[in-house]
């Protein structure tokens, strides 16, 4: 097996502790920028494994940089510098780069068919992008939150409440991950608004600077929600409706699904008292089977189910759902999604799962 991926990235050793529980030898690895650098070594690298599994760029800066870079080539913009740590720059430009990547790669792999693919290159693409993702989860007859489409402004984000008739929003930057630049904005009639973010907005004499945080930022000037959304659209942005999640005490969840082989798996509560319920912002994980009824149960294995078969050649794929009242709303789709460190599904974890079930 080889792994397109960071090597000592948390990734890699829990895949490679699941190998060691299940007694196979360790997987090769790939260094992401190494293969950027030099394509041509990948086929080397797969004379011997028959199995290939994508990991994200994300985790080395390095290879972060060259896709960015890439990406400024092919929309015939300056190159940038690498960002400051955490900071949310061109994030449609680093796409760019990126697509462009999986494309080579999909190509390398249609010269050798004999190896396996975890997540297709062309899936991973579609659900990075996550304003397509959405579309296409809707054309499978999937339940997805109601899209308002891209938001190109503040001006217009005001335009499109007007004409769909709302006061409350997400707003997603298209390729964002893990929460990153996602907006919860509300207005009322009294023309009060404010938007909670995990977005720190930094305004000084040149153009606004986004960084991600942990903590949540809550912006309610018109100045600074204005220059919020500005500089995420210009990364390219998108609206839909806001959706309730189900409650918990004091706080509210959605649910992260591992389906894998096609089959939902692992499943955990997310739970929190933000707008935002990523486990990384320091939420907390909840037994689903301990929050949902049996219809509610049965609504999140059949979306689950239905999503996954929306992506026939991706092996392990996350979902994130809301499910209340025996329906399932699918809110992300994720071909990196099985990061779930400890959550066991008939005793495996993400990790030896997907290798079992192959």
């Amino acid at each position: 097996m080889l792994l397109l991926a960071t090597s000592g990235s948390k990734r890699v050793r829990l895949m490679q502790a699941a190998r060691a529980h299940l007694r196979l030898p360790p997987a090769q690895v790939m260094e992401w920028r190494d293969w950027l650098a030099q394509p041509a070594r990948l086929e080397d690298a797969l004379r011997q494994p028959s199995r290939l599994k994508i990991e994200p760029p994300g985790d080395d800066p390095a290879a972060h940089l060259l896709l960015l870079q890439a990406g400024c080539r092919l929309l015939d913009r300056p190159l940038l510098s690498a960002p400051a740590h955490g900071e949310l720059l061109a994030m449609d430009a680093w796409f760019a780069g990126f697509s462009n990547a999986m494309q080579g790669l999909a190509r390398q792999l249609a010269a050798m068919p004999q190896i396996r693919v975890f997540n297709a290159p062309a899936e991973i693409c579609l659900m990075t992008d996550k304003l397509a993702c959405q579309h296409h989860l809707a054309a499978h007859g999937i339940a997805i939150p109601t899209l308002l489409g891209p938001v190109h402004s503040y001006d217009h984000l005001q335009s499109l409440l007007h004409e769909h008739d709302l006061d409350r929003v997400y707003l997603k930057p298209r390729y964002g991950s893990s929460a990153s630049g996602v907006v919860a904005y509300r207005r009322n009639k009294a023309g009060r608004q404010q938007a909670t973010t995990s977005a720190a907005l930094q305004q000084g004499d040149g153009a606004a600077r986004l960084f991600n945080v942990k903590r949540m930022a809550r912006y309610e000037t018109q100045h600074d929600i204005a220059a919020l959304v500005d500089a995420l659209a210009a990364q390219q942005l998108y609206a839909e409706a806001w959706l309730n999640k189900p409650r918990c005490g004091d706080s509210h969840y959605d649910l992260r699904v591992v389906t894998v082989a096609g089959q939902p798996a692992h499943r955990v509560a997310r739970i929190g008292d933000q707008m935002m319920t990523n486990l990384h912002l320091d939420n907390l994980r909840g037994e689903a089977a301990g929050l949902l009824s049996a219809a509610d149960m049965t609504a999140l294995e059949a979306a689950a189910t239905q999503a996954a078969r929306a992506f026939p050649n991706s092996h392990v794929t996350g979902y994130d759902l809301v499910v209340r009242h025996g329906q399932g709303h699918v809110l992300e789709a994720n071909a990196f999604g099985d990061l779930l460190p400890g959550l066991l599904w008939q005793g495996a974890d993400t990790y030896a799962a997907q290798l079992t079930h192959v």
